[in-house]
């Protein structure tokens, strides 16, 4: 039976008052659910068919830096930093000479890849990633999102790989990726791999010279 038909004036009203409440309830529901389509579109849109972050094959973020792509299984195409602000570096020591690096990141079932490598002997620069996509070199997803990785050649144990040229060549480096980003020159912004939250690692290892990095970044 319809209550609506045979109630009072009073029941009537405060019917109808809840009802515009549901009603408005829901209104308000699809106006916050369309914000956030909106928002997740704006955000998303190159993820859609046809629509990839425009790039330039080859193109490179770091002047000088040498184009050598990493295999595309190592890395997540991305919009940073429209999607994923970036706020970190993250320095890593790869245990491997700087060619076994770079091979290593071209297979595709390493799994793992980085931004950038730096040659130990003369500090050169290879670019794997682009800075706007997603590296795989932290080794924990939001790390990943919102750093950038840079691998230094040699082994955590051998302060022999730790020459001035490379830390000259990766502080100008870093110091650039700073000023794209707005990210503080300190160490809570520029970090070791073994740093990360949840990782177990040794590197940029024990004869990683911090203080003498940071000012050289800052210099730059």
């Amino acid at each position: 039976m319809n209550m609506g038909e045979h109630a009072g004036p009073d029941q009537r009203r405060r019917g109808l008052g809840r009802r515009a409440l549901v009603l408005g309830g829901g209104a308000a529901a699809v106006g916050v659910g369309a914000l956030a389509a909106r928002d997740t579109l704006e955000r998303w849109w190159w993820r859609l068919p046809g629509m990839e972050e425009p790039r330039t094959p080859g193109e490179v973020d770091h002047v000088g830096a040498e184009w050598v792509p990493a295999a595309r299984a190592n890395y997540r195409r991305a919009s940073r930093p429209r999607d994923y602000g970036i706020d970190r570096v993250v320095i890593h020591m790869p245990e491997a000479t700087y060619d076994i690096t770079l091979q290593v990141f071209q297979d595709p079932g390493h799994g793992a890849s980085t931004h950038y490598v730096v040659r130990s002997e003369d500090g050169h620069v290879a670019q794997l990633a682009r800075e706007l996509d997603v590296a795989f070199h932290a080794g924990h997803r939001g790390f990943n999102e919102r750093s950038i990785g840079i691998e230094h050649e040699g082994w955590a144990e051998d302060p022999a790989y730790l020459t001035d040229a490379m830390y000259e060549s990766s502080a100008r480096l870093v110091a650039g990726i700073c000023r794209r980003y707005g990210i503080p020159v300190d160490r809570e912004h520029i970090v070791g791999h073994n740093e990360v939250p949840d990782v177990i690692r040794v590197c940029p290892g024990p004869h990683w010279d911090w203080d003498r990095y940071l000012e050289l970044v800052r210099q730059a």
